[in-house]
């Protein structure tokens, strides 16, 4: 979406004044909604813009992260697709497009040969830390919020998050480094 001049108004507030002047019901619900997909493209254009010189998506980057993370620096795609909460293609197309900018490898796992890993490189590693940086000094999009604001923030959309199912209620980080490993990004699980 091009940036255009800012309106003089709200359009979302005005959109809940003709809800309203209109007995629909649910306006609270349909500002809240659009506010979060209005904001969601604000964010998502200010993280693209940081990683266009990495020529890299927020979902390669992401993909490109999580094998970072992982003890070993390789993960099978299925596990990927698991902890990304993505469907197994798009975790292919992700890795199909980072190998051939060469920051990832696919490799079979020697554990057990059905197994397909995504292995970063060492471009790959480079990459990442480029890009984090880079996300890092716009505040991943988030730069107009204060601390408490983002906590806040993520609070209530973790509340959303976990009463449809997005995880288990209550569930928070991993704290167990030998439970990080096993779950997290063990290496041995069928992809």
């Amino acid at each position: 979406m091009a940036r255009n001049e800012p309106l003089t108004f709200d359009p979302i507030a005005e959109a809940r004044r003709q809800w309203t002047s209109r007995g629909f019901e649910a306006s609270s619900a349909m500002v809240a909604t659009t506010s979060i997909m209005r904001a969601h493209q604000i964010v998502q254009r200010a993280v693209d813009e940081a990683l266009a010189p990495f020529d890299l998506t927020f979902a390669r980057y992401e993909a490109l992260t999580l094998i970072s993370f992982s003890r070993a620096g390789e993960l099978p795609l299925g596990k990927m697709g698991d902890r990304l909460m993505v469907h197994p293609a798009s975790v292919t197309n992700a890795i199909d497009r980072l190998e051939r900018q060469g920051l990832v490898e696919r490799r079979r796992s020697a554990a057990d040969r059905r197994t397909v890993l995504a292995v970063i490189t060492d471009s790959g590693r480079v990459v990442v830390e480029e890009a984090t940086a880079a996300l890092g000094e716009i505040d991943y999009g988030a730069g107009a919020l204060s601390e408490d604001m983002r906590e806040t923030l993520y609070a209530i959309i973790k509340t959303l998050r976990s009463a449809e199912g997005d995880f288990v209620a209550g569930a928070g980080a991993l704290h167990d480094e030998a439970l990080v490993d096993d779950v997290l990004v063990d290496e041995s699980t069928d992809d």
